[in-house]
């Protein structure tokens, strides 16, 4: 059965929070209850910005307001277990920022007590409610890629440090996340290799390569410390391949009839030859609605019907496993982590 509008409360207004907040108060089946952040600045600037929401620098005030029916935890990563786990205490439905945990046995936590609490876990992996990977997912899944032979993804720019995750669980969560949508299968084996090229800092640089049961490998370069912002993926099929540039404006995707085969001569059994294709290239129809207003949307339409979040516990979990190997492989010189 549907429920009436939810109530929601937003905790951490920094980077991501207003977004977080804009797009809330744009949902008809939402509304925005209460603003919570321990910089004042930050909380007087967005209690303007919404002056029907309640405010408090703790906590603790959001989970005593019986109103209130789900959290947004917009924090620092290292907070968000702590926060999660009280809110889904309370009987609070809860949308987490990436990642979910930093940890996998925190994940499983969070997991379990929303299950015994019948409460909404769901974790933002931003890029999986994307049109454009919504278009790539479409292609994939009506075959036009062919058998999916590699995924190829640069993701660079200056800034932002973080204090508390490097550059892997950063930027790198992204193409996990997207990779796990994609093509719904977890690799066997990973490998990292990264630097920390500021003192008193964690990796701003690291190149992953993720090995799979069959032919399929994923490579992901991420860097903060680049002159030029690049959001380029190539994902390579038997039929196609896909560019997904994510800074272009007019064509985010384009599907392009390219590619290459090994032909037997007609004269020498032994004498291979490539051949080489290159047909149309086209682009799909992308939507134009912000990716961040698709995930809240679909957040309180699971709350409301009770459905199951496309990115929840369980894709969640699957990601920060992934990380915690690649952390184990950067610890080890770039040694490869089975899976």
């Amino acid at each position: 059965m549907a429920r009436d509008t939810v109530r929601c409360a937003l905790v951490g207004l920094g980077y991501w929070g207003p977004n977080v907040a804009r797009n809330l108060a744009d949902l008809p089946d939402a509304e925005l209850g209460f603003l919570c952040d321990r910089d004042t600045d930050s909380l007087q600037r967005l209690a303007r910005r919404y002056p029907q929401a309640r405010t408090s620098t703790e906590f603790a005030d959001v989970l005593k307001d019986g109103s209130i029916d789900a959290v947004f935890v917009a924090t620092p990563p290292v907070s968000h277990f702590e926060l999660t786990m009280a809110a889904l205490g309370s009987g609070r439905h809860v949308f987490v920022e990436k990642p979910l945990t930093t940890s996998s046995a925190e994940a499983e936590r969070l997991i379990d007590l929303a299950e015994r609490q019948r409460c909404t876990l769901m974790v933002d992996h931003i890029f999986v409610y994307s049109p454009a990977v919504a278009a790539i997912r479409e292609v994939i899944g009506k075959g036009d890629l062919g058998q999916a032979l590699y995924y190829d993804s640069t993701r660079i720019n200056l800034g932002i440090f973080q204090r508390d995750v490097n550059v892997v669980w950063d930027l790198a969560i992204h193409d996990m996340a997207i990779m796990d949508h994609l093509f719904g299968r977890t690799p066997t084996a990973l490998t990292a290799i990264g630097r920390a090229h500021l003192q008193g800092q964690r990796e701003n640089l690291a190149y992953l390569t993720f090995f799979y049961a069959d032919n399929f490998i994923a490579h992901v370069h991420v860097n903060w410390l680049a002159p030029v912002k690049i959001r380029r993926t190539l994902i390579g099929g038997t039929q196609r391949m896909v560019i997904y540039d994510d800074l272009d404006l007019e064509e985010r995707v384009r599907v392009v009839d390219k590619g290459a085969a090994i032909a037997s001569s007609a004269e020498a059994a032994y004498d291979l030859r490539v051949n080489y294709r290159s047909g149309d290239i086209w682009a799909p129809r992308i939507g134009a609605t912000e990716a961040l207003h698709n995930a809240t949307a679909h957040f309180i339409d699971c709350i409301r019907k009770s459905g199951r979040p496309t990115t929840g516990g369980s894709e969640g979990l699957r990601v920060v496993k992934l990380l915690e190997a690649a952390d184990r492989s950067l610890a080890a010189g770039g040694r490869p982590i089975e899976l």
